[in-house]
């Protein structure tokens, strides 16, 4: 009888896990019949590219995100270090032209050293979180005013523009595709690819649960903390290198707005995925489908005067809000079944 009771309890928790993990696709299902509901437009071939190229820029970025929030830290400067990352991107292109040329060699140049930047400014943020002792919501809310102000000052105010007998090399870069499906998009399978196998399938991605759930423990079980949340912080600044990447032939220029409101974006597609806030628990899959989630609504609201474009940042602040608080009654339940 024990036993019985015992396999239909364990029965309903794998059943709730199932629904809890399925619920970011079946809300971008939903979504999607919303979105063709209103506009049959919504799900033609050009529509779909555009979103899933759109997706693809926040996509990149959350999947660093959520190694950052799964080992319990918060990066809140990626959208100013994306836009300070595209300035000098077009800066070291622009005066590489002379020396190198207007081809290949001149854009491989600026993407190295995005991938450089991005990666440093990680690993700053990890060192002054970990070495320095400052908590990541103050270290990356401090960082995130540097790179703005970097690139406001590069660009004395206005915006940096690459020169345009560059954009000719670079522009296959956005605008291509590959078996049909646009080149930021194949990038951010990539992505995916190897974030997912890193987190669930590797030692390391078994640390940043282990550290983000308990710290202390984490400390004791003879974990290098310190270097493994580093470590997490560098992955985000190498993910937003990529994202800049694959946008900055978009519009080929770089000022104080770029970037703006990217960190809500990536913080949002993260929490909607399913990786709990507080740290202990992160979903790759789940990040993916926030990604598209956040794309899909955005899209839906440029086919509908319902609610103004404008307040896409105010949908996105409510959806963290409802996402945490949903995650806070988890975790109360979750704390009670264990009394």
């Amino acid at each position: 009888m024990t036993l019985s009771t015992a396999n239909t309890t364990a029965k309903g928790r794998s059943m709730k896990f199932d629904v809890k993990t399925a619920g970011p696709a079946i809300a971008l299902i939903l979504l999607c019949i919303i979105g063709f509901s209103l506009n049959p437009a919504f799900l033609s071939e050009g529509n779909l590219s555009n979103l899933l190229t759109r997706s693809a820029f926040i996509g990149i970025i959350a999947i660093g995100a959520t190694f950052v929030i799964t080992a319990g830290g918060i990066d809140l400067s990626v959208g100013s270090m994306a836009a300070a990352i595209a300035g000098v991107m077009i800066i070291i292109m622009n005066n590489a032209v002379d020396m190198l040329g207007t081809g290949v060699a001149t854009v491989l140049l600026g993407c190295g050293c995005s991938i450089l930047l991005g990666i440093g400014a990680g690993w700053i943020n990890g060192v002054l979180t970990t070495k320095g002792k400052i908590e990541a919501f103050i270290v990356t809310l401090g960082t995130m005013g540097i790179y703005r102000s970097l690139v406001t000052y590069f660009a004395d105010g206005g915006t940096l523009s690459l020169d345009f007998a560059i954009r000719g090399a670079y522009r296959p870069v956005y605008y291509d595709s590959f078996l049909g499906l646009p080149i930021p998009v194949w990038v951010f399978i990539v992505v995916s690819i190897v974030g997912w196998f890193l987190l669930n399938r590797t030692a390391f991605g078994r640390y940043c649960t282990a550290i983000g759930s308990n710290e202390g423990v984490a400390k004791y079980s003879a974990i290098k903390v310190d270097r493994v949340k580093t470590i997490t912080y560098m992955i985000q600044g190498l993910c937003v290198s990529l994202a800049t990447i694959i946008y900055v032939p978009r519009l080929g220029s770089a000022s104080s707005s770029t970037g703006v409101l990217w960190e809500l974006e990536a913080i949002a597609a993260v929490i909607i995925g399913g990786t709990v806030l507080k740290g202990g628990y992160g979903r790759i899959g789940g990040t993916i489908l926030g990604a598209l989630i956040l794309t899909t609504i955005g899209n839906i609201l440029n086919f509908t005067d319902l609610i103004s474009n404008y307040l896409n940042g105010t949908m996105q602040g409510l959806i963290i809000i409802i996402a945490v608080w949903l995650q806070r009654g988890d975790w109360g339940k979750a704390k009670a079944s264990k009394t």
